[in-house]
């Protein structure tokens, strides 16, 4: 871990687990910094995304619930994490590609000149998709579905080209080689179906919550049809 970036985590650490504000020049001086790069760390930790309020003079106070930031992960980790970021910037959900953007942007403002260069161009590389795939512009819905447990009210293309309008349970979705399947509780069928994400028209969320917790769903799809096993 570089010197600066061991200060960081030492300073959230510093922050960590406070109720009350922090002076700014005991905060230097626990770290052994001055006050101007202190005020330079604590700058860099908010771009960070650091929920650190305060300002000099009054004192400092990290907002409980952040994560610390991935300061000390090996190359092998940052470079498995490029690859995947790269992975989503692939895929059809704009928001969640510009999130894995976000992110690496957030992990590269962290690393050294020299490290930062070596993974960005690793040479690691995700190909192209032979086909795009379809613009999919319900594909957050679905995913703060799945996140929130909410019933989705789902316009769906059968097999013959027949739209259909169905309540579904969302709790899963598979990227398979430029295809997306949607997994879900159906209303409708009263069992689990797997819905190819091509198909669908366009998702609503209801705002209710379905009656099942996700991990049970999962676990009862499971044992129903034998997918997303290690056997």
């Amino acid at each position: 871990m570089t010197s600066r970036a061991a200060r960081l985590l030492q300073l959230l650490e510093a922050l960590g687990g406070r109720r009350r504000p922090v002076a700014g020049a005991r905060l230097a001086e626990d770290l052994g910094v001055s006050l101007r790069t202190l005020y330079r760390d604590i700058a860099t930790l908010r771009t960070q995304g650091a929920d650190i309020l305060g300002d000099p003079g009054v004192g400092y106070l990290l907002r409980p619930g952040y994560l610390l930031p991935p300061l000390n992960f090996s190359e092998d980790e940052l470079e498995a994490l490029a690859l995947g970021a790269r992975w989503v910037t692939r895929q059809p959900d704009q928001a969640l590609a510009q999130a894995a953007e976000r992110a690496m942007a957030r992990i590269g403002a962290t690393l050294p000149a020299a490290t930062r260069l070596s993974i960005e161009t690793s040479g690691l590389l995700v190909p192209k998709l032979r086909e795009t795939p379809p613009d999919a512009p319900w594909l957050p819905v679905l995913r703060h579905g799945i996140r929130l447990e909410h019933v989705l009210r789902m316009d769906y293309a059968d097999g013959a080209g027949q739209p259909t309008q169905r309540l579904i349970w969302p709790f899963a979705m598979a990227f398979i080689e430029g295809l997306g399947m949607l997994a879900a509780w159906c209303e409708l069928r009263r069992d689990f179906r797997h819905f190819r994400a091509d198909r669908v028209l366009s998702l609503v969320d209801t705002g209710e919550r379905y009656p099942s917790r996700r991990h049970v769903l999962i676990k009862r799809w499971r044992a129903a049809t034998g997918y997303g096993s290690d056997s």
